[in-house]
């Protein structure tokens, strides 16, 4: 029996572990879903110049977290309350604006880890708000970019941002009003670097 318990202990232990940290999974993981998607094309060759490189934006700590941010003004921040994003929204935007700029422009679109050489493109940025602003009832995304072009030769940025409606502030209609507000975003992103 003495030896029954520590695996009993080390059992529950490591099922609390992966439920992270002992809670449980809230009862709505969101995801982002591109709007535009590429369609499956045959093997092409392209040059390095004509590649682009999507890195994954920096973010704020209140962003930085599974959860989703309400703010109330200027220095109140609250979250959705029983949702959580599936991984880091960062991750989430960068893919999403990976296939959006893949699908609307048909440039090869690549992670930096799959490059070796300077790519002709190559997309860097912040994600300044990724969440519901409680005052207007809309889910914001600002992304603050900077294009580098020519292997570094030239650069420029700009700001982009888009609201949608959230209506009542929940895990479902928050999900669905951010992905569309990152959805306007990644095509006005796809649009720049045409």
């Amino acid at each position: 029996m003495k030896r029954f318990l520590p695996t009993l202990a080390l059992a529950t232990l490591l099922g609390a572990c992966s439920l992270g940290l002992g809670g449980k999974a809230p009862p709505y993981l969101l995801t982002l879903a591109p709007t535009a998607v590429a369609s499956a094309s045959p093997a092409r060759n392209v040059k390095s110049s004509d590649a682009v490189v999507i890195g994954t934006p920096l973010v704020p700590q209140a962003i930085a977290t599974a959860r989703i941010p309400v703010a109330d003004g200027q220095t109140a921040i609250a979250y959705v309350k029983d949702a959580a994003w599936v991984e880091p929204p960062a991750r989430l935007f960068q893919r999403l604006m990976a296939e959006t700029v893949r699908a609307r422009s048909g440039r090869l679109v690549l992670d930096s880890r799959q490059m070796s050489g300077p790519p002709g493109f190559q997309l860097s940025g912040q994600l300044l708000h990724f969440g519901v602003d409680a005052r207007s009832s809309q889910a914001v995304v600002i992304y603050d970019a900077t294009l580098s072009r020519d292997g570094g030769k030239q650069y420029e940025s700009r700001r982009f941002e888009s609201k949608a409606p959230v209506g009542t502030v929940d895990a479902a209609s928050t999900g669905r009003a951010l992905n569309k507000a990152a959805n306007e975003v990644a095509g006005q992103v796809a649009d720049w670097i045409g």
